[in-house]
């Protein structure tokens, strides 16, 4: 992903890192851009104690509200991709925009290049705290 300026910094739980180092694992082989764009992030992320995790960023589980250069508003859930269900708010980790949008906080921008090339800019307005996202149904990788 060429970006033309820096990116922001991101945080991520421990338990997260831990969970979409092995979700990039298993896709490494299928889908090897998408994996390389997750370590990426992974890399750089700021590693954070899941128990405490301080101001709300987006994680798996995390509800927030994005917008994006084109003018879309929505209010989605990040969630693994068996969870993914687009009609009914929940994007896949494992897609580009979900690659990009792990570990922002309100008000950060992130450029992503979708599938056919063309690159976007989304920024996340807010989040809202998760305790699912803590403890919940997110409890295992089962992908």
């Amino acid at each position: 992903m060429a970006l033309g300026s820096r990116k922001p910094a991101i945080l991520i739980t421990s338990d997260d890192h831990a969970r979409l180092t092995k979700l990039a694992d298993g896709y490494a082989s299928r889908h090897p851009d998408l994996a390389e764009e997750l370590y990426t992030e992974l890399d750089r992320a700021r590693v954070v104690a899941s128990e405490k995790p301080g101001s709300p960023f987006v994680r798996l589980g995390s509800r927030f509200r994005f917008t994006t250069d084109d003018g879309d508003d929505r209010t989605v859930t990040l969630v693994l991709p068996g969870e993914a269900d687009i009609l009914a708010g929940k994007v896949s980790v494992m897609t580009p925009m979900g690659v990009a949008l792990i570990g922002l906080s309100g008000g950060q921008s992130m450029k992503w290049t979708a599938r056919d090339g063309t690159v976007h800019t989304l920024t996340v307005v807010s989040v809202e705290a998760s305790e699912e996202a803590v403890s919940g149904e997110l409890a295992g990788v089962g992908s």
